[in-house]
């Protein structure tokens, strides 16, 4: 197992014989930290982080803010880049196309998760050989992690964990440790928070393996303002998560149409059918047109579903050896 040596992250003799173990070489570790007008906390972030993960890069990547946040964050030993494209999502794909590294620290400038937690993280993904762990966030702090929040958080979560498999106990959460696999594999499509579902809809579609560990969540500073919109960003997410399954997962989506336009049709066929065995006549002609017409739709959104799952498999499929002509953790820092 590995241990940590002077805040560092020391791997010996992973799934070795015990006469000959080989040892991990240290992983080269990048800390992504997406900020927008965080000019109250990514100064106590990147120390906390520096602290956690000594030999670690930090990366902040400011999206437009206009507090400072930049400056702050170069002075704190941060190394500072711009991404002038509103949205975190952009933000997170302009990180994972630049920053080179064998494993990657993403977690927002808030100051609200624990950074001591990231050494535990690293150890998880790489003595498991996985390519994401997420800090599922635990707080009993009210404004930390508010109502409204929690119930949209478990709703998605569950929606997800149906709709994609692989049930997650934190489908929102900021602070994730991801492989260099993961990173250099994953298409962003997203442009805000709904980059977190994104990322764990990527590793479910690709079946990586990734773990949950329970992390510390804290409130803002007072002074620091969430950017999040409850209602606004939840349907964002809400829409995103039905365009993946629009993509991911076509025979479902055009199955779940085709069949409420078949349910619609039969049922306003079926007085037609009473009516025409009880009088031998067809009173309703317009209604005999729209019943029809729904069939056709139904077979339609039928056959689109079987054609687009042949052509989603055959997409899945180039993902997947995309993504595993990247060596894994293990791989990459064996010796």
């Amino acid at each position: 197992m590995p241990t940590l040596v002077g805040g560092r992250v020391a791997f010996f003799g992973v799934d070795q014989e015990p006469s000959s173990p080989r040892a991990l070489a240290q992983p080269e570790v990048a800390v992504l930290v997406p900020c927008y007008n965080e000019a109250t906390s990514v100064g106590t972030v990147i120390r906390s982080m520096r602290a956690a993960l000594p030999d670690a890069r930090i990366y902040v990547y400011d999206n437009n803010s206009t507090d400072g946040t930049a400056a702050l964050a170069r002075e704190a030993g941060a190394i500072v880049s711009f991404e002038p494209a509103r949205g975190k999502g952009k933000v997170v794909c302009r990180m994972f196309a630049d920053v080179e590294a064998d494993i990657y620290v993403l977690v927002d400038g808030d100051d609200t998760y624990d950074a001591t937690m990231a050494p535990v993280l690293i150890e998880s993904l790489v003595a498991n050989n996985l390519d994401m762990v997420t800090g599922a966030r635990e707080s009993t702090e009210q404004e930390a992690y508010r109502l409204g929040h929690r119930f949209g958080n478990a709703m998605l979560t569950g929606l997800v964990a149906r709709l994609f498999g692989r049930r997650t106990k934190d489908l929102l959460s900021g602070y994730r440790v991801m492989s260099r696999r993961f990173v250099k594999s994953f298409p962003t499509l997203s442009q805000g928070f709904e980059i977190e579902t994104e990322l764990t809809i990527h590793a479910n579609g690709l079946n990586m393996p990734i773990d949950e560990i329970a992390t510390a969540y804290r409130a803002r500073d007072a002074e620091s303002e969430s950017k999040l919109n409850t209602i606004r960003d939840g349907m964002r997410i809400l829409w995103t998560i039905v365009m993946l399954l629009y993509s991911e997962r076509p025979a479902l989506f055009f199955g779940v149409l085709a069949s409420v336009a078949a349910a619609l049709g039969l049922l306003m066929a079926l007085p037609i059918f009473v009516t025409f065995f009880e009088t031998k006549l067809v009173p309703r002609f317009p209604t005999v047109v729209l019943v029809v017409g729904l069939m056709l739709v139904s077979l339609l959104c039928l056959c689109c579903g079987l054609i687009l799952r042949t052509v989603t498999k055959g997409r899945q499929e180039m993902k997947r050896l995309a993504y595993l002509q990247i060596p894994s953790v293990r791989a990459a820092l064996l010796h």
